[in-house]
Formats: structure tokens, C-alpha cells, sequence
């Protein structure tokens, strides 16, 4: 592993990958993100990992996992099979043996034969491949040991300072008895010690809990640097709060310094704290040093972003001047922040080197994404970050994340057009409070983020100008800051191929969206060829100039490709038969656009309804049964409804990874359309004693409809369930309310509400 062992010839910067391995035990559950992503079960895996061109990668052995029982008992079997497929796939693994973790059932972080039992355990993994020459026996031991002592939120689940201390002394004596029982094997290993890296920023009043934390964060990496004694700016409070003298000078006697400090840095690393908590959501609100304040991510409250990791780096290489790398770097966000966030730190890393730093690698964390990171892993509620690979899909599905890894790796420029953007967190808009300014201003490293902000970005080109899709798809890129043009019939006739050609060569773009179509399905009965000319004829052009010009087309289909004569959720694979002219219309548009343009998304959904419109389906029902009007819907009819801002996000994922074929996209909940008036309503609070259902023959349908339409997928299910999406469906429906009511109001209730607006987004 040159790039840890010598930097005699100064490589240039690495690419390393890291699979989110998290096993932490809340009460007497246990949660491994392992066997959440799949990875435990596929052993093809290490194949996908090659292929992104990565020779080093954070990878685990963890105790829990594989001697839970003790080591007399081992089942070695998993590891001994993917190291082996790491060796002949010539990817070094740095081995991770706990990781947000307590051990086996029988010890936790506060008992002392943790330590000791890692020690063994450790020596028996390097007794079994001497070959490793890299290790991290504790993941991120400051971390766990705040989540796991101080805040209560994993085992054994403390809430004061002692606790913290004792979780943490222990897990850092763990390390250093566990590299040198690792040594005695392999005396040429080397530790990788990582930590989440941040920083506090604060108001004059918590300067003092700041200051606290800045030196808090240093901690771990200081205690196995031996850099702990009497000196020590947090002696007196380590002292003060259990830990004895003779334990803390044991670090000092026995220092085990990394060969190679692993940073780990997220969007969420670097606080703002302020005590004027009035300013600020209830759930950023809470106590520091017993002191009432707010606790919020920069990103969200600064006005001026904070400069981001370049330096934190320069802190940590003139703190202890070892070699350093970024050993996560992950955004929780859409695809293309994703892409901005790695492309930031990526080039963090390239400026850190020419000021002298000593950083070998930046490691793409989460390269099968994870779960339920944004509860911080205390309950299975199926939250999923996608990395570099997507597990949502039966086999794990490559994203734009992983396309610019390998460019990265081969030493290419990033080259996907979204990355002309600025991230969320430069943006404007950012704040879930009232910007605040700070007495010296915070700027970044450049003043745009990365190198490629500024220059002229490709657009997305969406079609459909006066439609619901197309107006979403233009409200959802501005808020994303993606830039798009939003096309009317008059800027670009999609059946027109002359139209089609001079708009992709005025606008240059990089993917298209086809949110235009004949959508009104009765009258389509009796105006065929127009039907036709927008469904099928338009489709059919785009298709072709995006095939020639190169530009990832999205295009929309419908549940009504299908016949309804099964009982259960269509998938991609079934064979369509429509039994309408609109149906006919959309089964001939797919065909048409693949044989054209086989690199093509075809969207098949069903049953919109979103917060922007007053003619969908729920709006209309709500509208009703609230004014106490009766409302009837048809009780013979299923279908899965389909939220538009789930729609919309997903597509635009979709879009930016150059997905293709088929892909039914919906809220995955077949019910029928009197059962959703129904589900919309209970969530609403709203009566439905004047909810009626009738038969679909009484609802004076001119075209056939089929009885049974709802889509399943076979290729992944991205979209949130339908109860999340109602919830989120009302919640910014009241906000449409109040904001139509603050319009009336003063200046003062208006800019209250603004505020509530941008909380919410």
C-alpha cells in the first residue's frame, strides 16, 4: 500500500473506497448496516469495487460479527472468502474491527475487558492474514464514544461525562493493545486512525462551550499520541470527571500514534452554537454546559459558508504532522451535490497537497450507500443514502458517483455537466434561520467552491411548459440548481424534426426531459391522429436527436399500457395490451424510443398528484369533503398513485446517472381511487361521511379504463411509500394555504411566514 507506506516518490493523490459497515447495538438490537446492504450475502461485490478503480479500501472484520461468541467459536468462513477476492482483485483492505460498536454481548465500552478482548481478537485476524498490512481496530472512537456516553443514543446508552471518558479511554487503550498484539505478527502494520474532524463556531455568549468542544474534538488522536499530561487544556476536566491520572499518563508510556490520521468530514461536522434559541427550530434547540442554545450545522445558519475542509486539514497536519487522509467523504443530498460535495473535497485534498500537507487519499465513503444514518441508526425506518452504488435495485446499480470515481482514479477530469454547480450548502436559501453574520466573515478556500463553478453549464431541456409535469420538473431544477430550459410547443414542436434539431443546437444540452404528451384520456378516443402526433411522433423525434447529439432523453409512460386482467401490480417484464387509445398511444411510444434511442429512460407511472396544482385527483377530493360537498370515486379501479415531487427528484436522479429502459415509478401502494379520497382524507383530519363510492360504469368514462393497473418494479423501488407521501403532500399544502393568507397581511407576517417557508425546505 505505497500510498500509506512511503511517500518517498510523491504519488499523487489516491482514490479509496469505504463500505459503510456500521454493527452498533441499541438496548439488546443490534444493527448492521452489512447485512442491510446486501453485502453480506453477494460475493461479487469485490468485482464491482474493482471496477471503479480503487487499489485500497476501508473494509471490515468486525468482531461482533465474526466471534460473537468468542474466538474458540470463530466463523471465519466470510472473511477468509472476500480477502481472498480483495488480493486477487488487487485491492489492499485497511481492516476495521469495530466500528461504531460495544464488542460482543458479554463486554460494552465501559467495561475494561473490551480492551483486552479486542487485543485478542485482533491478533487473531492478523494470525490468519499476516498479509494485512493496514488496520483500524476502533472506527471513529471520539464519536462513539460521545454517541454511545454522552448522548444516550447507543450502548450502554450514557448521558454524562463519565461515562464518555470511560467509553473513550477504554476503546483508545483497545487500540493500542491491539496493534501491538497485531505486531507481534506483522510488525510491519500500521494503524489508520480515524475521527470525524469539524469545528464550532458560536456567539461571544457560548464562546467558552465552543472553545471546549474545538478541544475536545482532538481527544483520541491526542491520547494515542502520548500528548496527554498534566499540560493538557482538558486534564482538569477529564480529572474532574473520573478518569485517574495514572490511566491518562498510561497513553503517555505507551503512545501509539497512527502512522496515517483518517479525517472524516460531512456537511454536519462544523456547529454553530447561539444562545438566542428563539431564532431557531425546536429541534435545533437544547442545552450546552447547561446553558439554553442552538446547536445547528453551519451550512444552515451562517451566511458566509464556512470554508469546508481545507482548513481542517492545515489544523490537523500542524497539530501532530502525520500523513493524513479524508477517510469518508459522503453528503446525504441528491445526486448531483453528491457529485459536488466529492468534487469539493477532491480538490481540497489536491490544494492541501500544494500547501505542503502531507494527504495521501480521499476515500469515497458508502460505496453501497446506508441506512438510517439520519436517525443516526437507532431505529429500522428503511431511510437509504445511495452511494457510488444503489442496493435499492435487485442487483447493486452504478451512479453517477461511481462513473466520477473512475475518472478521478484514472487521473480525468470530473466531466458530468451538473458539477458546474454550486452544493446546497453554498447556496442561497441554505438557512433554517435567519442568516447570521458573523464578526469574521467565513469564506472558502475559492471563492466558488470548485474550480468548475462559474463556467456555462449544460442545461436539462424539459418539455412541456404548460403542463404539471413540465412546470415541476422547472421548479425542482431551480431549487436544485440544475440549469434547465423549460420549453413550450412554440420554442420546440416535439414532433417537428427541424424544431427539435435547431433547439439542440441553440441550447446544447446535456439530457432531455419530455414532460409534454397528450394526456386527456377520453377525449383521445375521438381525436386519434393528435393523440398520436404528441405521443408517439414527438417521442420518436427526441428520441432520435438525442441519440445522434448524445444526450440522455427521459420520457413518460403510463399504467394504462396494460389490460388490468391480473389481480396484481404489473412490472416492467409483463407484456403490455392496452385496451384505450391513449394506452395504444404510450405502448407505441416506448417501442418507437428505445428502438431509437436505447440509452433512453422511459418513465411508466400512474395517477399524479403533487402540492402545485388544484385539478389532481386528492386536491380535488379534499376540496370537496372539506366544504361538506359530496365526493364520489370509483371503487372498481386500482391504481398506484404517484406523488410529483418524488417523481420529479427521482427522474432527475435517474437522469444524471444515465439510467435507462423501462422503470415503473410510483408510491408503490395499489388501492383503488375511492380508498385513496379515503387515505387522503383520514390523514387530513378531514369527515368522510360524504365520500361515495360508485362503480366505474357510473363515472361517465368515454375511453375503457382497465380494472387493475398498479405498477410494481423489478428494477428498484426508489420512490417513498405512499402514507410518507401524503403526509409531506398535506404538509406542504397547508403551507400553500398560509402562504395565500399571508399575502393579505403585513410586511412583518409576511416575512414570518418566508421564514417558515425556507425551514420547511
Amino acid at each position: 500500500m505505497p500510498s500509506i507506506d512511503s511517500d518517498a516518490a510523491h504519488p499523487p493523490l489516491a482514490l479509496w473506497g469505504g463500505l459503510e459497515c456500521t454493527v452498533n447495538r441499541v438496548g439488546d438490537d443490534y444493527f448492521s448496516q452489512i447485512e442491510r446492504n446486501g453485502h453480506h450475502g453477494r460475493s461479487d461485490d469485490v468485482a464491482r469495487f474493482s471496477s471503479l478503480g480503487i487499489s485500497t479500501i476501508r473494509y471490515p472484520l468486525l468482531w461482533e460479527r465474526v466471534a460473537p461468541g468468542g474466538l474458540a467459536s470463530a466463523d471465519w468462513s466470510w472473511a477468509d472468502e472476500r480477502l481472498t477476492a480483495l488480493r486477487e482483485a488487487g485491492i489492499s483492505p485497511i481492516a476495521g474491527l469495530v466500528h461504531h460498536g460495544s464488542g460482543p454481548r458479554d463486554t460494552c465500552l465501559t467495561d475494561p475487558t473490551f480492551a483486552t478482548g479486542l487485543a485478542q481478537y485482533a491478533g487473531a485476524v492478523a494470525a490468519r492474514y499476516p498479509w494485512i498490512d493496514a488496520y483500524t481496530p476502533v472506527n471513529e472512537p471520539l464519536t462513539t464514544a460521545r454517541f454511545s456516553g454522552l448522548y444516550g443514543l447507543w450502548y450502554p446508552h450514557g448521558r454524562d461525562d463519565r461515562t464518555f471518558l470511560q467509553a473513550l479511554l477504554i476503546q483508545c487503550r483497545a487500540t493500542v493493545l491491539a496493534m501491538r498484539a497485531i505486531r507481534r505478527v506483522n510488525p510491519r502494520a500500521r494503524l489508520v486512525q480515524t475521527d470525524d474532524l469539524g469545528k464550532t463556531y458560536s456567539t461571544p455568549d457560548m464562546a467558552r462551550c465552543a472553545a471546549f468542544y474545538n478541544e475536545r474534538r482532538w481527544l483520541a488522536w491526542d491520547l494515542l499520541c502520548g500528548k496527554v499530561g498534566p499540560e493538557h487544556a482538558l486534564w482538569g476536566y477529564m480529572t474532574g470527571h473520573g478518569a485517574q491520572p495514572a490511566e491518562l499518563l498510561w497513553f503517555r508510556d505507551n503512545p501509539c500514534p497512527p502512522d496515517l490520521i483518517g479525517v472524516n468530514y460531512y456537511v454536519t461536522s462544523e456547529r454553530w452554537l447561539d444562545h438566542r434559541t428563539e431564532r431557531y427550530p425546536a429541534h435545533f434547540r437544547g442545552h450546552a454546559d447547561g446553558v439554553p442554545c442552538a446547536d445547528i450545522e453551519t451550512a444552515r445558519a451562517l451566511a458566509t459558508p464556512t470554508p469546508g475542509i481545507g482548513p481542517l486539514l492545515q489544523e490537523i497536519w500542524d497539530r501532530y504532522r502525520i500523513p493524513l487522509a479524508v477517510t469518508e467523504a459522503h453528503i446525504d443530498a441528491n445526486r448531483e451535490d453528491q457529485l459536488r460535495w466529492l468534487l469539493e473535497v477532491w480538490e481540497a485534498g489536491q490544494q492541501a497537497r500544494r500547501n505542503g500537507i502531507d494527504l495521501r487519499a480521499v476515500t469515497v465513503w458508502a460505496l453501497l450507500g446506508s441506512f438510517d444514518w439520519n436517525s443516526l441508526v437507532t431505529q429500522c425506518r428503511g431511510y437509504y443514502e445511495p452511494g457510488p452504488f444503489d442496493v435499492r435495485s435487485p442487483l447493486p446499480r452504478p451512479t453517477a458517483l461511481a462513473a466520477m470515481m473512475r475518472e478521478l482514479g484514472s487521473g480525468r477530469a470530473p466531466s458530468h455537466p451538473v458539477l458546474r454547480g454550486q452544493g446546497w450548502w453554498r447556496r442561497a436559501g441554505r438557512c433554517l434561520c435567519p442568516p447570521v453574520s458573523t464578526p469574521e466573515a467565513l469564506t472558502s478556500i475559492t471563492a466558488d467552491g470548485h474550480s468548475l463553478v462559474g463556467t456555462a453549464s449544460a442545461p436539462i431541456l424539459i418539455t412541456g411548459a404548460t403542463g404539471t409535469l413540465g412546470r415541476a420538473f422547472a421548479r425542482i431544477c431551480e431549487r436544485r440548481n440544475l440549469a434547465y430550459r423549460l420549453l413550450s410547443r412554440q420554442d420546440m414542436d416535439i414532433a417537428d424534426p427541424v424544431s427539435v434539431e435547431q433547439a439542440m443546437q441553440r441550447y446544447q444540452p446535456w439530457a432531455v426531459i419530455n414532460a409534454s404528451g397528450y394526456v386527456r384520456v377520453d377525449e383521445a378516443e375521438n381525436d386519434v391522429e393528435r393523440c398520436f402526433r404528441e405521443n408517439v411522433a414527438g417521442p420518436a423525434v427526441l428520441a432520435a436527436a438525442c441519440a445522434r447529439h448524445q444526450v440522455h432523453l427521459t420520457t413518460f409512460s403510463s399504467d394504462l399500457v396494460f389490460d388490468g386482467s391480473r389481480q396484481c401490480p404489473y412490472v416492467e417484464s409483463d407484456t403490455v395490451a392496452p385496451i384505450n387509445i391513449y394506452g395504444k398511444s404510450k405502448a407505441a411510444a416506448e417501442l418507437t424510443v428505445l428502438d431509437r434511442h436505447p440509452g433512453a429512460l422511459v418513465v411508466r407511472t400512474s395517477s399524479f398528484f403533487g402540492p402545485w396544482d388544484s385539478y389532481n385527483f386528492v386536491t380535488q377530493a379534499l376540496a370537496s369533503l372539506e366544504s361538506g360537498a359530496p365526493f364520489a370515486a370509483a371503487s372498481d379501479i386500482t391504481v398506484t398513485p404517484t406523488y410529483v415531487p418524488d417523481l420529479v427528484n427521482t427522474c432527475l436522479d435517474l437522469a444524471i446517472d444515465k439510467e435507462r429502459g423501462i422503470w415503473h415509478l410510483t408510491n408503490g401502494h395499489p388501492l383503488t381511487w375511492v380508498e385513496l379520497a379515503s387515505m387522503a382524507a383520514g390523514q387530513a383530519g378531514v369527515d368522510t361521511s360524504r365520500l361515495e363510492a360508485q362503480l366505474s360504469a357510473n363515472c361517465r368514462y368515454i375511453a375503457a379504463r382497465p380494472a387493475y393497473s398498479a405498477l410494481h418494479t423489478e428494477r428498484g423501488i426508489l420512490l417513498p411509500g405512499l402514507d410518507n407521501a401524503i403526509g409531506r403532500f398535506l404538509q406542504m399544502r397547508g403551507e400553500s394555504v398560509e402562504l395565500e393568507q399571508a399575502i393579505h397581511c403585513t410586511d412583518t407576517r409576511q416575512q414570518a411566514n418566508a421564514g417558515r417557508r425556507q425551514q420547511a425546505s
